[in-house]
């Protein structure tokens, strides 16, 4: 399964990419993740269909720093991605 998320709220400077990095690599998801110009966070999961869902669910709240206003979901056809990577 692939997911493509778009979160926003106070989620840029808050450590949200590298702890979206951390969940991904505990659940063996591949993929990445990366900040708008717009202040939102965007990321791709790729993986099983169970645990990309654990991962949106994650994403709802992501780390104690971060203020999560809206995630939303699209999922799109898997290319196969074999690691996770932080996006600059």
């Amino acid at each position: 399964m692939r997911a493509r998320v778009l979160i926003s709220g106070k989620v840029q400077r808050v450590g949200y990419r590298s702890a979206t990095q951390d969940a991904a690599t505990l659940l063996k998801i591949n993929g990445w993740v990366r900040n708008l110009r717009d202040g939102r966070v965007e990321a791709v999961f790729e993986g099983p269909g169970d645990r990309v869902q654990e991962i949106i669910r994650w994403c709802h709240q992501g780390p104690p720093t971060a203020v999560v206003k809206d995630v939303a979901v699209q999922y799109e056809s898997p290319e196969h991605l074999r690691s996770f990577e932080v996006k600059r």
